[in-house]
């Protein structure tokens, strides 16, 4: 949403710059990108569970997901080149800026039992990611069409150099991390 975007010019820039002495506007950590991925191994045994799959990305998301196909062949895994083994959605722009606030603000307060994201999922160069274990919790899915609860990882790919300024920054946007 706009408002995602204006609130990060008005407050989360500002604040960062005041706390990590930026020399230059362009040093301030950015969003870049939001990837969503659903692994689906069932999706070897039966095609339409890729299209339940996509459908429910696409609803959630707003945005038409990719098939992701098995680059190798696994024995152990029944599984050929070329099977379509999972699907993801790349977010960029403002439906970036509109799934994140729809999922800090909406989604995960939605989770039984939730007391906040693991603040130790950073991958050493400012990224975070993070698992949720059912499509559910979007106000977008309906739960009678759902065949299968299923869980996604989310990743947010930032512009920050480490893990401490990617989590202030996470943090200043609305990321409800543990204490």
């Amino acid at each position: 949403m706009a408002r995602m975007k204006e609130f990060y010019k008005e407050e989360v820039a500002p604040a960062l710059m005041k706390k990590f002495s930026y020399k230059s506007v362009m040093e301030i950590p950015k969003l870049d990108k939001i990837v969503v991925n659903v692994g689906a191994g069932e999706a070897k045994d039966n095609a339409k569970v890729i299209d339940a799959i996509s459908g429910d990305l696409a609803a959630i998301t707003g945005q038409r997901p990719l098939v992701c196909k098995a680059k190798k062949s696994v024995a152990n895994f029944k599984l050929r080149e070329g099977m379509p083994i999972g699907v993801k959605v790349t977010l960029r722009g403002e439906r970036m800026y509109e799934f994140l606030d729809r999922l800090f603000n909406v989604a995960l307060p939605r989770v039984r039992d939730f007391r906040g994201i693991n603040p130790n999922s950073f991958d050493g160069r400012g990224n975070y990611n993070m698992g949720i274990r059912e499509q559910l919790i979007f106000p977008e899915i309906d739960y009678d069409k759902v065949d299968k609860v299923r869980g996604m990882d989310i990743c947010f790919v930032t512009t920050a150099k480490t893990d401490e300024e990617a989590r202030e920054f996470l943090s200043l946007m609305g990321a409800p991390f543990t204490r």
